[in-house]
């Protein structure tokens, strides 16, 4: 009986060691898709992630305890991203940067917004995010409607097109970038063609001959890095010689990879370059010696997980209410320079600029 009594005590104390071994570490997510055929950005941002941890550890933590990161696959699939938000909750973590595709950000914000859990995106750029009145949600990356200007001005200032074309990949962020561009630009040129693509089906010829026949000057894209490149490639191989034009979630080597020579010539917008600054210049050092060369989003997941960590630090709690408050109230140095946010969660500075493919690299347009 007294064995049995004491193997019983043994393993409460070991319980309650686990538990206070559990409560001797802050928990940060980072959550996007690492498996898949969007897998590099998902891993680019849970490495910036990784890289902001292990220099806080490497100054003694948060608040005296150590972070541990938490990494999260959405696949960039919006219900697999509420899975991944309601497992963030129930393993306590403390703060998220994540997710990359917008439409997982709008339907995991939710969950974080009830578990009172601050989430900073470092991609998504869908307005709608930040338009659900949810105290605890940020991003440090523009919007759409932003970036649908951008575009759109270029288009109609450069490149003149009397016809042109819209195709997006209905999703999210790809349906309502191409909404806010054609937007704008609708009522002075022509737009023979709007339409959507089904990303599951890799063949796109028979919708880009329909597009040829409409004779555009000029295409417009809202999607992601993968079809582009499948796109702009079938575009040649159908004879269709015009430019595309597309977004933000297309600025990646691997979309030149997929593309090959047919990517060169298309225009993406996306931030400005920001390798002149010291504080990018230090950052693309510290990320190369631990991963290799950073993806367009590694310095946005580093900074937005810079934000939140400054900001428990600083006001001496992990709650969300009182992390989100500072982070409204503040301006934070980031590789861009200082980033602050309005009262949605938004930055108050994002400048897009236009990119073009060139000699197989993105160079920024002047």
């Amino acid at each position: 009986m007294n064995k049995i009594l004491s193997t019983v005590v043994l393993m409460a104390l070991v319980v309650v060691g686990c538990v206070r071994q559990d409560e001797s570490v802050i928990r940060i997510g980072a959550a996007g898709p690492m498996t898949g055929d969007q897998s590099k950005m998902g891993i680019d941002l849970r490495n910036g992630v990784e890289l902001a941890v292990s220099e806080w550890n490497e100054k003694g933590g948060v608040l005296g305890k150590k972070i541990q990161l938490v990494p999260g696959d959405d696949q960039a699939d919006p219900k697999q991203a509420v899975s991944i938000a309601n497992k963030f909750i129930n393993q306590k973590v403390a703060a998220v940067v994540g997710h990359w595709n917008s439409n997982c950000s709008i339907n995991a914000s939710t969950y974080y917004h009830t578990a009172n859990i601050v989430a900073i995106s470092p991609a998504s750029t869908n307005p709608r995010l930040t338009q659900q009145g949810y105290k605890t949600i940020f991003r440090v990356c523009g919007t759409d409607d932003q970036q649908g200007g951008v575009a759109a001005e270029f288009v109609l200032k450069t490149l003149k097109p009397k016809r042109l074309a819209i195709v997006h990949d209905n999703t999210t962020y790809g349906k309502g970038l191409a909404d806010f561009f054609k937007q704008v630009i609708e009522n002075k040129v022509q737009v023979v063609y709007y339409d959507g693509i089904q990303t599951k089906d890799p063949d796109y010829k028979a919708v880009l001959t329909l597009i040829k026949e409409k004779k555009p000057d000029v295409y417009f894209f809202g999607g992601v890095y993968p079809e582009a490149g499948r796109l702009v490639r079938q575009a040649k191989e159908v004879g269709m010689a015009i430019p595309m034009v597309t977004g933000d979630g297309v600025y990646d080597p691997t979309f030149i990879s997929i593309a090959g020579n047919a990517a060169e010539g298309t225009y993406v917008t996306f931030g400005k370059d920001p390798s002149g600054l010291p504080t990018s210049k230090a950052f693309n050092e510290k990320y190369t010696a631990k991963f290799g060369a950073p993806g367009p989003y590694s310095v946005y997941a580093y900074d937005a997980a810079n934000i939140i960590l400054t900001a428990m630090q600083k006001t001496g709690t992990t709650e969300g209410t009182a992390v989100a408050a500072y982070i409204t109230k503040n301006s934070f140095p980031g590789a861009f320079g200082d980033i602050s946010f309005d009262k949605n969660g938004d930055v108050t500075k994002a400048p897009y600029v236009v990119w073009k493919v060139t000699d197989g690299k993105f160079v920024e347009m002047k």
